[in-house]
């Protein structure tokens, strides 16, 4: 399964197009939107470069969501490569959100563990409490981000 332009835009939306390195909030260089693997202060880069990284990097989180959970509708595989995106693939594995989707856990139960990834360096962002929020609902369908 691949990100429908959906998800596309969930993503890019919360990330954001920077072409010029920054650090984020996590202290991390950052370029394009959200590409972390290869920025570095100093770097600047075209608006189709960051296109070509966000797909680079899609292909990842979209291969790790299709492994851990196959067989999820569009809606919810589009969730939860946002989510893969933005905390990672060693984190998502570990969580308790993906445990909880795998058991079918009540809905509210699944929007909690959305919900309770809004920190970077210990505090929580506002920007990251409103990227889970559009998550979970895009995950349960309730709003098409």
């Amino acid at each position: 399964m691949k990100t429908s332009s959906t998800g596309l835009n969930l993503i890019k939306t919360h990330e954001g197009l920077r072409l010029e390195a920054y650090q984020c909030p996590a202290g991390r260089w950052t370029i394009g939107y959200g590409h972390t693997r290869t920025a570095q202060a100093g770097m600047r880069i075209t608006e189709a470069q960051a296109h070509m990284l966000l797909q680079s990097d899609l292909a990842a989180a979209e291969a790790i969501v299709n492994t851990a959970l196959p067989g999820l509708k569009q809606h919810q595989f589009d969730a939860l490569v946002s989510f893969v995106f933005n905390v990672g693939a060693k984190a998502f594995l570990n969580s308790t959100l993906l445990r909880k989707i795998r058991t079918a856990a009540p809905e509210a139960d699944i929007r909690a563990e959305f919900a309770r990834w809004i920190y970077a360096n210990g505090k929580p962002l506002p920007g990251l409490a409103k990227r889970r929020a559009d998550e979970a609902n895009l995950f349960f369908n309730t709003n098409q981000a």
